[in-house]
């Protein structure tokens, strides 16, 4: 019974069709360079699976284990990785050039709040009317939210003018 390669992982047991393996037993001892066959016949007499482990080395690297339990625990593994990772957000706060001391600290707590849980920050200064007459204003502004989060954030992209309005980008350290 002849196997095909397995597209969804290594190759096992008769699917491996080098003459010659380096082999590793179900104990984990390594047994030197032999025959397919004989790899074969101890993996049976052990009633596990003859598994590829490194077909890029020549000979191939081949250990003998229990195929069904190597594939749940890849599986486990993957899982664990993908449960570990974390897509960064970008959050967005929105000023005006003339914005009150108070809510200008509760945009900075909002701001350190998104910092702590891994966020950048898109920091948006919008001009109406005659405030684009005074956009010194502006970059003073962004200049200051630059200087009050220096200890957590680092910028990513510097203060620049989108039409009616400022923008930066700020990255957690």
């Amino acid at each position: 019974m002849k196997m095909a390669p397995n597209r969804g992982g290594p190759r096992t047991n008769e699917g491996i069709d080098t003459p010659q393996i380096q082999l590793i037993d179900a104990t984990g001892e390594n047994v030197g360079v032999v025959d397919i066959e004989d790899a074969l016949a101890r993996a049976s007499e052990a009633g596990l699976d003859l598994v590829e482990i490194s077909p890029n080395t020549d000979p191939p690297v081949c250990k003998i284990l229990d195929y069904g339990k190597y594939k749940y625990q890849a599986q486990k593994k993957a899982a664990e990785a993908r449960k570990k990772q974390r897509t960064v957000e970008i959050k967005e706060i929105k000023m005006r050039p003339n914005i009150d001391t108070h809510d200008y600290d509760v945009k900075m707590r909002s701001m350190n709040r998104f910092f702590e849980e891994g966020d950048k920050v898109k920091v948006t200064l919008r001009f109406r009317g005659r405030e684009m007459a005074h956009q010194e204003l502006g970059m003073q502004l962004l200049n200051k939210v630059k200087d009050d989060t220096v200890e957590i954030a680092k910028v990513e992209s510097e203060p620049r003018l989108e039409g009616r309005q400022m923008v930066m980008v700020l990255a957690p350290r």
